[in-house]
């Protein structure tokens, strides 16, 4: 421990310096009274994270390198060149002209040049691992490209805000904050890039959000978290519409959105979901059919005696038939009266 302190010293680690010097104080007058009898080589020092000061965790100082990157990237003009251009143009920016970043690659998003780090972008992310590890490849033959110069990749189909909010977790593992209206770019960018873990920190972002949304705005991130297998959201959707159906029922845009799931099983040992103890977790692996796991769910809400559990999944069904069939009437209605507007139009 003693040789760690001086590593510190010299590394200017001030933090764990001061960690590392009380323990070795510890060690020197406590008594050890459990260990007596036990062999010197035996005493283990475990450094728990939360010894450290929040500041001086990982998450924090990788936030710090983030945050002097995306000033150093701020700095950049907007660029709005091909690819060859690009690559030219790169060579202006060089290690040596930006302090404290220690950025080794650029990412073109739109028409903006973030500086990033190969290491949390490989080590993060699967997609820029392979995409890392054949860029030099793609840079052969570049003559214009000086040895000092940042290497470059361009991303499309993103924004700019998205790609902010996704190199956030990257570097950090979290995000401080998120816009809903965000959020469903975020999904995608999270199932594109192999961030699945993005996932889950959207949705427990957005969750307080969906508190406050209206039941056509339930629909919306029902079906796409049913695309995007966004669990948490998906549940709390599903648990939402069992509570209050016949509210949803009423709503326009909860018919229109049957038209476009599967229809449920009608056969009570096909059905995707098994019923489930008071309290107990979905689980991850039960995502199915999304109206079987609403049958489901709303049997739960309703407190069906089991003996009572098929009669009433019947009765679930055929209240779901009917309203399908008012969502088709609506849907020819709504076909009839464009088709009409267009006639007059002409």
């Amino acid at each position: 421990m003693e040789d760690l302190v001086r590593i510190c010293k010299v590394c200017k680690c001030l933090s764990l310096q001061k960690v590392l010097e009380k323990e070795l104080i510890h060690q020197k007058y406590a008594e050890y009274k459990a260990l007596r009898d036990v062999d010197n080589s035996q005493k283990r020092f475990i450094l728990q994270g939360i010894s450290l000061p929040e500041e001086d965790r990982l998450p924090n100082a990788l936030h710090k390198i983030l945050q002097i990157a995306l000033v150093n990237s701020n700095n950049e003009q907007n660029l709005n060149h091909d690819v060859d251009g690009l690559i030219c143009l790169v060579s202006s920016m060089q290690i040596s002209e930006f302090e404290d970043d220690l950025a080794d690659v650029c990412v073109r998003v739109d028409k903006k040049i973030f500086r990033c780090h190969q290491v949390i972008l490989a080590s993060r992310s699967e997609y820029f691992k392979a995409r890392l590890s054949h860029m030099k490849d793609f840079l052969e033959g570049r003559d214009c490209l000086p040895d000092n110069a940042l290497p470059c990749i361009e991303e499309h189909d993103l924004t700019v805000g998205a790609f902010k909010k996704m190199i956030e977790y990257m570097y950090t593992d979290g995000l401080k904050d998120i816009d809903p209206d965000q959020a469903e770019e975020m999904f995608d960018a999270a199932s594109r890039y192999l961030l699945f873990p993005l996932k889950r920190v959207v949705a427990d972002a957005l969750l307080p959000h969906l508190e406050m949304v209206s039941p056509a705005e339930l629909c919306h991130w029902l079906v796409l978290s049913d695309m995007y297998g966004v669990v948490k959201i998906r549940e709390y959707c599903l648990d939402a519409m069992a509570c209050n159906f016949e509210t949803f029922a009423d709503t326009q845009e909860f018919r229109a959105m049957l038209l476009t799931l599967p229809p449920p099983s009608g056969d009570s040992a096909l059905r995707t979901t098994a019923p489930s103890a008071p309290g107990a977790e979905m689980s991850s692996t039960a995502e199915g059919n999304v109206l079987d796991d609403l049958r489901e769910k709303w049997l739960e809400a309703e407190a069906a005696e089991l003996d009572e559990r098929d009669e009433s999944a019947l009765l679930f069904d055929k209240r779901l038939e009917m309203l399908i069939q008012i969502a088709e009437q609506e849907r020819t209605n709504g076909l009839e009266c464009n088709a009409s507007s267009e006639q007059e139009l002409i």
